[in-house]
């Protein structure tokens, strides 16, 4: 029944075809239905594109089946076939009474109640958002245990996970080859791959991986990967890191030359030879005093180890760029987060699931009810609480939010508000601008001055003060009378006029 199947084909097409434009229709206001239509749609693109190829492989007809049985209609007694495929069926129903029959008329309808799209809580972390934002916290972890590795906070590795050269980076070339390096950038690369499947499920993802591939051949062929181009000897061939002047002690492992033996001695047993010794261990490196062989084999292999390397790495710098304005987002909400309590995320979470609970049925009319929500209504221009809308005006008051206090030693910064004023005194940049100044003790006594010229003022002050009480101190002079009793000289010539001495 090869015709049966296509004429099916051709009705599951025209299905298909009517469902994705129904879920088009919908346009869903928040970013879950949104993404969930996304994903439903892509499952009807998929099976379209299965179906698609099973219809060309009928018509192609391999094998000549769809041939023969239009000559069994179009020849001899066209009813005597139909009697007979009528009589499978039947047969077949009276063997499988209780098989479903598929109904492409409501196979791919939404029914009443029942939620848009496909299920997609599982699919992302709390901290993705439903895909607003990047989860790089396991990868920040892996990124801190590597040997070399800068230590950084979250928000700081937000902005330059994807630069693998210094200054962002300090881990040196060969022991970027180690497993661990290259399991880190493996993971890195693959998160953010899936993150934006899971993002952008209609974007033609295959074509947009398959151009970083031909950019990184490009790339690598003519030796401008950052970071990895080619290192070559005089003569041409790849050589060995420099050894030094060749006139002291020369260290493999922290690469680094020591014109005292004592000092290359004493060098050995501290802990910073130690880790490079562990991480120069773990790249692959051999024992300096044992004789290479085969350097030409072995300089192969390192080159495909670094190219492997490279590969990943410019994988996750693409990926990067294509993901910006999520990165961008990600470190607004991290340090956002960082000022909300636990109860305040927790409300901020339900409220983002609360959105999306609504049933199907009365959407339009609550779309016309809360029509202007998205526009936030903000003509004073106050500042926005943690749930997104402005503070009330008598707080704004209160707080006196609307002054401006400048402080000079902070580079000219406004504070708003003097409670912010107040606590700036006590945070690093007012602090670093006093010891900009020369100002590295007693800073609790230059609160609330705010210009370079009175701190410096006070504290000329405070030290000519000082230089006097260590001069008086030091200027003191002992008298002894004639019984030996030792007292300062002033005491002496003051019993001295009196007569007691």
């Amino acid at each position: 029944m090869v015709l049966e199947e296509q004429r099916f084909i051709h009705e599951d097409l025209e299905r298909l075809e009517q469902a994705v434009a129904d879920r088009v229709v919908e346009d869903p206001r928040n970013i879950r239905d949104r993404l969930a239509r996304d994903h439903e749609v892509a499952l009807f693109l998929a099976r379209i594109e299965d179906q698609s190829k099973r219809l060309l492989e009928i018509y192609n007809d391999a094998e000549g089946a769809r041939e023969k049985e239009v000559q069994l209609i179009s020849t001899g007694d066209q009813f005597e076939e139909f009697y007979k495929q009528l009589n499978d069926i039947k047969d077949f129903h009276k063997r499988y009474p209780n098989e479903p029959v598929e109904n492409l008329e409501r196979a791919y309808k939404r029914r009443e109640g029942e939620p848009i799209g496909v299920n997609i809580d599982n699919m992302f972390s709390g901290e993705e958002g439903f895909g607003q934002f990047l989860d790089l916290t396991m990868q920040h972890e892996d990124y801190l245990n590597l040997p070399g590795a800068k230590r950084l906070p979250y928000t700081q590795y937000l902005e330059v996970f994807d630069s693998f050269i210094p200054p962002h980076l300090l881990i040196k070339r060969p022991n970027k080859i180690s497993d661990r390096y290259f399991n880190y950038v493996g993971e890195l690369a693959t998160y953010l791959e899936n993150f934006i499947k899971k993002v952008r499920p209609l974007q033609g993802l295959d074509t947009l991986f398959a151009s970083f591939d031909e950019e990184f051949e490009r790339q690598w062929a003519a030796n401008e990967v950052p970071g990895w181009a080619e290192e070559k000897a005089e003569d041409g061939m790849q050589g060995p890191k420099t050894e030094g002047s060749g006139e002291g002690i020369w260290c493999p492992d922290c690469e680094k030359e020591f014109k005292n033996e004592n000092v290359y001695k004493n060098h050995l047993t501290g802990k910073k030879h130690i880790r490079a010794a562990e991480a120069r261990k773990a790249a692959g490196g051999g024992d300096e005093n044992s004789a290479p062989t085969n350097t030409g084999a072995s300089s192969a292999v390192q080159r495909l180890k670094e190219r492997a390397v490279a590969e990943r790495e410019h994988r996750v710098r693409s990926l990067a760029k294509v993901l910006e304005k999520e990165r961008q987002a990600t470190r607004i909400n991290v340090e956002r987060k960082q000022g909300m309590t636990e109860r305040e995320r927790q409300m901020e979470l339900d409220a983002i699931y609360a959105e999306s609970e609504v049933p199907g049925e009365g959407r339009e009319e609550e779309e016309s009810d809360n029509e202007g929500e998205d526009r936030i209504y903000n003509p004073l221009k106050l500042p926005l609480a943690w749930d997104g809308k402005p503070i009330p005006y008598w707080l704004y008051k209160l707080h006196g939010l609307g002054v401006e206090y400048t402080c000079e030693i902070c580079g000219n910064f406004v504070y708003m508000g003097r409670r912010a004023f107040d606590k700036h005194f006590s945070e690093a940049l007012h602090i670093f601008g006093l010891k900009c100044l020369g100002i590295t003790s007693n800073t609790n006594l230059f609160r609330e001055i705010t210009r370079i010229e009175d701190a410096v003022k006070l504290w000329e002050k405070l030290e000519q003060e000082k230089k006097k009480d260590r001069d008086s101190r030091d200027n003191v002079v002992q008298m002894e009378d004639a019984e030996g009793n030792v007292m300062p000289e002033r005491v002496y010539l003051d019993l001295q006029k009196q007569g007691i001495l």
